[in-house]
């Protein structure tokens, strides 16, 4: 037995599905209570402001980048995203056009958004956007590896991305609508934390639906008990169909639930959106704005 299966048939975190879906109802039962200006502040400052169009070109990206740049003019008050995150051939694009403090490089690549190419191209690809600028790299598990319970191949990739990175976040991208269920999730969360990632992400929003609060609890469960086997911390990010600032909070409560505060902050908690911050800022602000 290799320290993949080691660690998959030692873990306790429970994967029945009605029993998942009961517990996130009860979390659930507190997020009203978050519902408040700090809380929506510190939402917005967790986004990966995100483009990802076949239509994105330098301009376009160019265009986006100074939008964050001048947030940070038109509303001191509140702290900026927490990323831009674009295709890797833009990281470039976004490092020499991003002017203000705190806002990170983030890229999505190694054969964005089905991990169906060669490890070679994987790591070249993130070996590019990391000298253009990208001081985080998103990258899709090999769910083909996954499903045929290759674990070596698929967590040997994932070192390899993780050591080409370097200093950069890697966040290992588990596509949960394609995992399906809870007993999936928790078999990728664990591989993918053994396999030195920085954060583990739900979903491309891409392909297969995108994040759910099911999904959110179980990964938020194995990155607890990855933290008490080893002491290290791993992230967790959102990302797929978080639009409102409501969907938001039910993902802030399962990870303070789960969690505890020492999760709350840009190092550990993301949320991967596009209109979320136009959402979020709106009720910050109290009224209509569609400032990205």
């Amino acid at each position: 037995m290799d320290r993949y299966q080691k660690a998959l048939s030692d873990s306790k975190v429970v994967c029945d599905d009605a029993a998942v879906a009961a517990e996130v109802r009860k979390i659930l039962e507190k997020a009203p209570e978050y519902e408040n200006r700090d809380v929506y502040e510190f939402l917005f400052s967790s986004i990966d402001l995100t483009t990802l169009s076949t239509e994105d070109s330098q301009e376009s990206v160019t265009a986006f980048t100074k939008r964050v740049n001048d947030f940070d003019n038109e509303y001191p008050q509140f702290k900026n995203v927490a990323a831009i995150c674009v295709y890797s051939n833009f990281a470039d694009v976004v490092s020499s056009t991003l002017e203000v403090t705190g806002v990170d490089v983030a890229v999505v690549a190694g054969g964005f958004p089905s991990s169906q190419t060669f490890t070679a191209v994987k790591v070249a690809d993130v070996a590019l956007a990391v000298a253009g600028g990208a001081n985080e790299v998103d990258v899709v598990m090999n769910l083909g590896y996954l499903r045929d319970k290759n674990y070596e191949d698929l967590c040997d990739e994932l070192i390899e991305l993780k050591h080409t990175a370097k200093d950069a976040k890697l966040k290992v991208i588990l596509e949960t609508g394609a995992l399906k269920t809870a007993e999936a999730i928790k078999e990728a969360s664990i591989l993918a934390m053994w396999s030195d990632a920085d954060f583990i992400k739900t979903s491309t929003g891409k392909i297969y639906p995108g994040a759910s609060l099911e999904a959110a609890y179980v990964m938020c469960q194995c990155i607890k008990e990855y933290y008490q086997q080893t002491g290290r911390k791993v992230g967790f990010k959102a990302a797929g169909g978080i639009r409102t600032a409501e969907e938001a909070v039910q993902y802030y409560t399962i990870v303070k639930t789960v969690l505890g505060d020492e999760w709350l902050n840009q190092d550990l908690f993301r949320i991967g959106a596009s209109s979320l911050a136009n959402n979020l800022l709106a009720v910050m602000l109290g009224e209509e704005k569609k400032f990205f």
